[in-house]
């Protein structure tokens, strides 16, 4: 169990005194069938997830990375349908792709040094296709999550994993190749780094997807090699004072790292490196529930990111710590607006307020809805137990 800020324990009806408001049980379970709603609503004909339906700078594009959050947060709310028709929309982009990965597999071969905009993207348009507006495209973690995700998903309700091939071989492929070289992070900033976080999506991905017999043998024996290698390399170099480091090099934390304890295992819930890397992230980036994505943040002035208090919910929960879990599903629940709607993140404490105008001049209000956030909230209300049972879902 971590060690985190102290609250008052929760009641047995779901509330949680302490917390700037208080949702009895009905509230929390109204809410994500909110969030289911909002989810499906903007799914797109063809699969995809909309990061943000409003927000012009997301608006049209699907994200690897938070689709993939957002179809676990489905998938567990029991909406097959909707999960496997996102995983479908992931295969058949990625397998498109097959020819342009199989020539970056001949230039890894031949030591060729691939320039950035040759790699794969990390959004597409619903259709499939990059964006006609520059972006910071060279992220590999949307790749490991989405195997990892579909992986999840098919061991939750069945299926058979062959139905997605295409993707799962051409992710793989990209993977194993170039797993090992800097790109954005999360955040889609400093390429120049290895981060920590995707370092344990890609070894995740890889070693579940290599576990399930979907791949041929020499493909699932290179997949579980470079899993191994990134989690080696996470493990070696990617520790400082006993937490996971934001990359490479830094003792600094960052509010995606509970992902390399869950759902990515790079260490495994209840051991020391696990449990020092949530308590420290917990105290530097959390405060009163809601938290930050790292404490040189300056985007809408450095907020609290609601998929992120939901992810540190989740590991607390998953250790057994259910107090701690319920805070922050309680706080997320506290900034829907009006018509149960969550936003990317929030204003209450802002780590560089004086550069947040900037940013709302230039792309206006923060992303409301932000799909990710309510595929999250879900996550954590599942794994809190909250939901109840499948057939008394609204789908």
């Amino acid at each position: 169990m971590t060690s985190l800020p102290e609250t008052a324990p929760a009641a047995l009806d779901g509330t949680a005194p302490g917390t700037a408001e208080a949702f009895p049980t009905e509230g929390l379970l109204a809410l994500a069938h909110r969030s289911h709603a909002v989810i499906t609503e903007h799914q797109h004909e063809g699969g995809a997830y909309p990061a943000s339906p409003t927000f012009p700078a997301y608006r049209g594009y699907a994200w690897l990375r938070d689709g993939s959050f957002t179809a676990e947060g489905i998938s567990r709310y029991g909406d097959v349908d909707s999960a496997d028709r996102y995983h479908d929309w992931v295969s058949r982009v990625l397998g498109a792709r097959r020819d342009q990965v199989d020539g970056l597999l001949a230039d890894a071969a031949r030591g060729v040094e691939v320039p950035l905009h040759r790699m794969l993207p990390t959004r597409f348009t619903f259709e499939g296709i990059d964006g006609s507006d520059p972006w910071w495209d060279f992220q590999t973690d949307g790749y490991g999550t989405w195997l990892w995700s579909l992986v999840a998903h098919t061991q939750r309700h069945g299926g058979d994993l062959t139905r997605w091939r295409p993707g799962i071989e051409v992710a793989v492929d990209f993977l194993v190749a170039y797993w090992d070289l800097p790109c954005y992070d999360w955040w889609e900033e400093h390429v120049e780094h290895q981060h920590v976080s995707t370092l344990g999506a890609v070894a995740g991905g890889l070693r579940d997807i290599a576990d399930t017999g979907v791949l041929d043998a020499g493909r699932a024996e290179r997949a579980r090699a470079a899993s191994r290698g990134a989690a080696d390399l996470a493990l070696s170099q990617g520790v400082a004072n006993g937490h996971f480091v934001k990359w490479l090099g830094t003792s600094a934390v960052d509010g995606s790292l509970p992902s390399c304890v869950m759902p990515f295992r790079l260490a495994e819930l209840g051991s020391p490196l696990a449990t020092g890397t949530l308590a420290q992230v917990a105290a530097d980036l959390d405060v009163d529930g809601g938290v930050h994505r790292f404490r040189a943040d300056v985007f809408y002035g450095g907020g609290q990111w609601l998929l992120l208090s939901a992810l540190l919910g989740w590991n607390l929960a998953a250790a057994g710590d259910r107090r701690g879990a319920l805070r922050y599903l309680h706080w997320i629940a506290d900034h829907a607006n009006t018509i149960g709607e969550l936003p990317e993140q929030v204003p209450d404490h802002l780590l560089h307020p004086d550069t947040r105008a900037e940013w709302i001049e230039r792309w206006g209000q923060v992303a409301t809805p932000l799909l990710w956030s309510h595929g999250m909230y879900l996550i954590l209300a599942d794994e809190l137990g909250l939901l109840g049972p499948p057939e008394g879902r609204p789908l």
